[in-house]
């Protein structure tokens, strides 16, 4: 293999020993898990060469915490899960991460080699299965090349369109033993290269938003994944271009950034005339990019690292394919060669503040009416003034989370975590034990704010305890409105009263710190 380096020492190491020193190489630092057979020996390796191991409830949770570390570090976290059972639960996990664009890397146990087909204890076809839910998905031949296997995962996971990959493990693989004269190791893989987008295309981009009358840019989770605040940031500041976040693309630039305009989001979408799409996907959350919540005539400049996703749904004015912060720093440096603004005193500007404002002032009105049980806006109202500028806010539950990101600011990028492009439920109590792990060890005083609906809250609850036994730094806050979704209506709150005492508040809080 080509860039592979033979190990000419004659130590001898277990199956499980190679897969955490392959892991270890490629600068791997955090797994998930539930252990059990046959992989209990590589999470005890694992835990020997340095990586820290989690131990979950539930795969599925797991999976979700690792995608979480390959979107926040830009490096997969590992879910490690036991054959059968073990990797179908982490099936949902690598969707999600897969549907997310988020690297994460499976790796499971499975039938002993000489039982397959056999009807073995757990068996199941998990290569073949995890290819639905993946960018790779393989099975190593045998001891000699889990390394080159484990690089590619892991490289296959970070470089283009990021994703999930799957590595199987067969159980007597783990136990069985090489000396390292044998092994093919490859180097660590580099992180991705960063692409640039046709420097003709970029000027003509440039063009099309200074015709614009009605700009817009939008700010996707990828832009945040990509690390571009520094320069959409300026973007932003030197054109005085109005800008709209998607739900993760939250804090790439400050909420409270004069140029937000998340206050008017349907009359922006509504009413632009140019749109810069920056790591954005004109999928259901941007609902498709179609009327009646688009202009039919509206000119996309549709930013993307996939190649595919150009003209997806609507054919782009302009595709600069390429990173994000590659492509914006093309673009601020034309815009630095021959300066423009857009007028702050525009009719545009003046429209989109009108909106604005109404809209702030119902939230607040809807913040402070006095109801039993208390409505959602009083509950974010409440909750908001108390949050510091640099806690990760993740929310789940389907009003708990719309109406919370539009109340809950954010000042930071990748400071949000919510149920995503792939809309999964259960994925917020996992979601915070990654970014608690994370911060607890990059930045100690930094909390993580965990606020669940109560139907979310349950899919995952027992994980919990794993916070409690890490000790990590969260804080729960379950909204809790009785039900599915909307809960009950005003009609059987009422015969409730008269059966027995309402509760005084709607929302349980449940506290863990250090």
């Amino acid at each position: 293999m080509e860039g592979a380096r033979v190990v000419g020492e004659l130590e001898e190491l277990s199956g499980a020993q190679v897969i955490a020193d392959a892991l270890r190489e490629q600068g791997i630092r955090y797994m998930f898990g539930v252990v059990g057979i046959p992989v209990i020996e590589i999470a005890m390796a694992a835990q020997a060469v340095g990586m820290k191991y989690i131990g979950m409830r539930n795969e599925q949770a797991a999976c979700y915490a690792a995608s979480v570390v390959g979107y926040l570090t830009g490096r997969p976290g590992i879910c490690l899960a036991v054959s059968g059972p073990g990797l179908i639960h982490a099936l949902g996990g690598m969707a999600n991460a897969n549907i997310n664009c988020w690297p994460v890397i499976v790796i499971a146990g499975s039938s002993d080699t000489n039982q397959e087909t056999m009807g073995a204890f757990q068996e199941f076809p998990q290569v073949e299965a995890c290819r639905l839910y993946s960018k790779f998905s393989a099975r190593p031949s045998s001891l000699r090349f889990v390394p080159a296997i484990i690089e590619k995962a892991v490289r296959s996971s970070m470089y283009g369109r990021p994703g999930a990959c799957y590595v199987d493990i067969p159980g007597d693989m783990v136990t069985s033993k090489i000396h390292t004269a044998s092994l093919r190791t490859v180097p660590c893989c580099p992180h991705p290269p960063l692409s640039s987008a046709n420097p003709a295309t970029v000027r003509e981009a440039v063009l099309f938003i200074k015709d614009a009358r009605k700009p817009l840019v939008i700010i996707g989770k990828g832009a945040a994944y990509s690390r571009a605040e520094e320069y959409i940031r300026k973007l932003v500041d030197i054109c005085g271009l109005p800008f709209l976040p998607t739900p993760m693309g939250k804090g790439v630039v400050p909420d409270d950034h004069i140029n937000c305009v998340s206050a008017a989001r349907s009359r922006a979408l509504s009413n632009a005339d140019v749109i810069l799409l920056l790591g954005a996907r004109l999928n259901w959350m941007l609902h498709f990019g179609q009327p009646p919540r688009f202009r039919s005539d509206v000119k996309i400049i549709q930013v993307d690292i996939c190649a595919e996703e150009l003209g997806n749904n609507v054919r782009p004015a302009i595709a600069l394919l390429g990173d994000v912060k590659s492509v914006v720093q093309q673009l601020l440096d034309f815009f630095r060669i021959a300066p423009w603004f857009y007028p702050s005193n525009s009719e545009w500007w003046l429209f989109l503040k009108e909106k604005m404002k109404a809209n702030e002032e119902l939230s607040k009105a809807m913040a402070v009416k006095d109801s039993l049980p208390m409505n959602y806006y009083t509950v974010f109202h409440t909750i908001q003034p108390l949050l510091t500028k640099d806690c990760i806010i993740v929310t789940e539950g389907a009003n708990t989370m719309d109406i919370g990101r539009t109340i809950l600011p954010n000042y930071l990028p990748r400071h949000r975590l919510d149920a995503g492009t792939f809309g999964t439920m259960g994925v917020g109590l996992g979601f915070a034990i990654a970014a608690a792990l994370i911060a607890k060890d990059q930045t100690p005083h930094q909390r993580v704010i965990c606020i669940e609906g109560d139907s979310a809250f349950g899919f995952s609850g027992m994980e919990v305890e794993t916070m409690c036994r890490y000790n990590l730094p969260i804080v729960i806050i379950v909204v809790n409105n009785n039900g599915i979704y909307c809960g009950m209506d005003e009609c059987s709150w009422k015969q409730m009263a008269e059966l027995e005492p309402l509760p005084q508040a709607s929302c349980l809080m449940l506290i863990m710190s250090k």
